[in-house]
Formats: structure tokens, sequence, C-alpha cells
């Protein structure tokens, strides 16, 4: 028995008809990064419904390909000869994001569909504003070379109220773009923000089912189902304490549940003490410190037998944002970190 990570089709479909709710006119760039944010790219079929699939590296492109024919948007272009021509073969929208990338692009003998991505505040990826007209001017007479779309992202978008994404939005509408396909909105935005829908929406944490803000969105279903089975029961005598550092001490005769999964298969490490876990549709508490392969968990609170399995998020009863917050972390790692010796399989 052993930990399993079940990817709900359903739940995928739902997320992404909820994108098209927020963002009726706009084309869905489906973000499939990171294996899929940790959901395994063969396991996410529903989302190749979008109109581009996108992926931060040429070794993804190239796993992705097979599974869809959907344009593949590779999010941090190409460097080398080599690799231009396996995006190009990939059928790979490619992403240009700095000046290095230009002599290759313009040498290219084969036609290339490419994003522009402008640095409007984010200070990450992207071509210096000022430098749009120019690097346009130089592709403008390119026989080989279409602009599909000019690009940027913000830096608060989970935050709605920051100035900042005032003025990246303003910084963004200021650009010559009136020729091209425009993209901005990431999940945070497309839900918050529809002035920055333009032509293109990306979303990405949304479409696996966990909200881009701090609160739960109860419009979004969630997509991976994390379990593990109960090894063993044992009752806990007042004053006893479990686990490494003896950081969880029982009040009084407490009945245990030892559960197989652990920072070994990407449940976080820092979990606290409290930490709810689903065991047959209660929420009980996680008693003492996360290990490699076990965690150990107050059952008071339902009724158990040896495999039995415990749902560690992925529930409406136990959003894995929930699990993120008692860790002091963020959803995005918990799902992009579970590992490889979790099996992972479709569910409805």
């Amino acid at each position: 028995m052993q930990a399993v990570a079940a990817i709900s089709q359903s739940a995928l479909a739902h997320n992404l008809a909820v994108v098209h709710t927020h963002a009726p006119q706009a084309k869905v760039v489906s973000m499939v990064k990171s294996d899929a944010y940790g959901h395994h790219l063969d396991l996410i079929t529903p989302l190749f419904a979008a109109d581009i699939l996108a992926v931060s590296e040429l070794s993804e492109a190239r796993r992705l390909r097979p599974l869809t024919q959907k344009p593949i948007l590779l999010l941090p272009g190409v460097f080398t000869e080599e690799d231009l021509q396996e995006a190009i073969q990939l059928n790979c929208h490619l992403v240009f994001h700095d000046l290095a990338q230009l002599a290759i692009l313009m040498s290219s003998k084969h036609p290339i569909k490419l994003w522009i991505k402008v640095d409007s505040g984010m200070r990450r990826l992207g071509i210096a504003t000022q430098s749009l007209p120019d690097v346009l001017s130089q592709m403008d007479n390119h026989e080989h070379i279409q602009i599909k779309c000019i690009m940027s992202h913000f830096a608060c978008a989970d935050e709605p109220m920051h100035p900042k994404n005032i003025q990246q939005l303003d910084i963004f509408n200021q650009l010559d773009t009136k020729d091209f396909y425009r993209s901005m909105a990431n999940s945070a935005s497309i839900i918050s923000r529809a002035k920055s829908h333009f032509d293109y929406v990306r979303p990405g944490i949304m479409l696996y089912g966990t909200s881009p803000f701090a609160n739960i969105d109860e419009q979004l279903m969630p997509v991976m189902e994390l379990s593990a089975p109960i090894l063993s029961l044992k009752t806990i005598k007042a004053g006893e304490t479990v686990g490494y550092g003896a950081t969880w001490k029982a009040t009084k005769d407490t009945r245990i549940a030892i559960i197989g999964i652990g920072y070994g298969d990407g449940y976080p490490r820092h979990a606290k003490n409290g930490t709810p876990v689903l065991i047959n549709g209660a929420l009980c508490a996680l008693a003492g410190r996360v290990s490699m392969d076990l965690i150990c968990v107050d059952i008071q609170e339902t009724s158990a037998k040896i495999g039995d399995r415990a749902i560690l998020w992925g529930n409406d009863k136990l959003r894995v944002e929930t699990v993120a917050s008692y860790s002091q972390t963020i959803a995005y790692e918990l799902l992009t970190g579970v590992s490889a010796r979790v099996t992972f399989t479709q569910r409805a």
C-alpha cells in the first residue's frame, strides 16, 4: 500500500469552464508547465481543449507533443540553433523575452510563431518597454517571423488592491500593440481584473482547483486528491509523546493512526501539529512531526481500521490551500512537490 494522487478529469473540465465564464471573449492558454503543476501531463487531457498549451522547458514540449496536436507555447523561448529547430519541429510558439535571442531568431530559415514578452514591472523575464518599437521594426520585414502576441506578467495579481497592478496595466496599455494580439492575465487577474483579459488569458493554478488568493474559491473544484493508507493503530497514554522531537504530548488517552506518507512523498515536513487530515469523512489532527515515510494522526473524531485511506488534501472538506496554510507555504509548492514514489491515477 502506498500514497496515491488521483487526478479528477471532471474537475479539470469544470475549472476550464470557469475560466471561460470569467473571460468569455478571450482565447485560453492552459498553463501546463512543471508537469502540469505536478498533476502529470498525461493525466490532464481535459485541459487540451484550450486554444494553446504553455510549458517552461523544451523537454516538456517533447513529452506533450504525442498527447495533443494543439500549439505549444515555449515560455523561455530558445537560445541555440539546435533548440530552435526542435521547437519548430514540435510546432511550438516561442516567447521572445531577451535581446540575446534576437540573432538566432532573425537567422531562421523556417517559419517561427513568436510571442514577445515585455517587462511591465515584474523585473523578471521580458524586454524593456522602450525596446519594443525597435524589435518590432527589425522583425517586421522578416519573411519567416510571425508575431502572434505581445504579452506581459503581473507581479502582484494575487493582491487585487495592490497599486502595482494598475501601474503595470497602464504601462502595457500605453504600448503600441494595436496590430497584435495581447495577453497579460494569469489566474488571479482572470478572476479579479476583467480589463486585463485582452485576447489571450493564461490560467494556471485555477485550472487545478486552487484559488490564487488567500481565500478558497468555491467555484473551483479540487483536482488532485492525495491519499495514503493507515498502517497501524495504537492508543497513546496521557503524558506520552509521539514522533521525532517529542513535540506532541497526549493530554489524555488518545487513539492514533499511523499513515503511510511523509516528506519523502511530498507531504510538507513543516506541517504543524493540528494540521487537518480527512479520515472517513471526519477532519482529524496531525500529531507530531512529519517524518520521511509516516505521519501520526489523532483519530478521536472518527473510527478507523488498518487499510482505510486518509485524504491529505484534494477534497471539498480539505483543500490543499488549508494544508499549505498550516505548513507556512503555498499550494503551488505542495502540488508540484509530490514525489515520484507516489502513484498517479485518473479519476472521474
